[in-house]
């Protein structure tokens, strides 16, 4: 028997066909954040020491007119 492995199918006695057709694949859109937790984070930590020094302000300027009322009786 011969070993070797023979085409038997060519252009002249059959149809070949090529049929590759590229689509687009599409996948999930990815959203990105607008802004990053750290920087949100940041951000919170500012206003809440913003804050913290609105009320202190506050009990300093409370404080001091209560001693000024104090002195002026």
């Amino acid at each position: 028997m011969d070993s070797e492995i023979k085409e038997i199918l060519n252009a002249r006695n059959g149809l070949l066909f090529c049929e590759e057709e590229l689509s687009p694949v599409f996948c999930k859109p990815k959203l990105i954040p607008l802004k990053s937790v750290t920087l949100e984070k940041l951000e919170k930590m500012q206003s809440d020491a913003m804050e913290m020094m609105k009320k202190m302000e506050e009990s300093k300027n409370k404080i001091s007119i209560e001693v000024n009322f104090l002195l002026s009786n």
